[in-house]
């Protein structure tokens, strides 16, 4: 099983399991049913403070969503080919008020808008709440298994 830290990004093919771990974050995860392949990102933060160029770092969205891009290509796929999820986004300190807003929060419009924007259509998705999210992905059938403690 490929196990992904925060600002991590895998892409593989059936047969291999992926997981992460999830707070604020966000996981986004992408197969495709034809050809049993697809991936996950881990992403902390919506957007790189130093723009969108290479090396890309999967800690941002936007890079991470560069990642998908440069797979796709390799893989002679595209957007619409694949079922996507997100999931995580929670509010880790609900108690605590803060002036910059909720990462969560924040973290889920990212990614949302940056998934309309590159084509895909969320299939799913499990995001927003408080607490943690561990998620596996399943590359030989699509299937994906939450466990959130919220």
């Amino acid at each position: 099983m490929q196990v992904l830290r925060p600002g991590e990004f895998y892409f593989g093919a059936a047969g291999e399991r992926i997981k992460t771990l999830l707070g604020s974050c966000i996981a986004i995860t992408l197969w495709h049913p034809q050809r049993q392949i697809g991936g996950m990102c881990h992403f902390l933060l919506p957007a790189s403070p130093n723009g969108l160029h290479p090396p890309y770092d999967a800690r941002y969205a936007d890079h991470a969503m560069a990642l998908f891009a440069l797979e796709l290509r390799k893989q002679r796929t595209s957007a619409d080919g694949y079922q996507v999820k997100i999931f995580g986004g929670a509010n880790m300190f609900p108690h605590i008020k803060s002036g910059s807003g909720d990462i969560g929060l924040r973290n889920i419009d990212a990614a949302r808008e940056m998934l309309r924007s590159a084509g895909f259509k969320i299939t799913d998705q499990h995001v927003g709440g408080t607490g943690h999210r561990t998620v596996i992905l399943e590359l030989s059938t699509g299937h994906t298994w939450i466990k959130w403690q919220g």
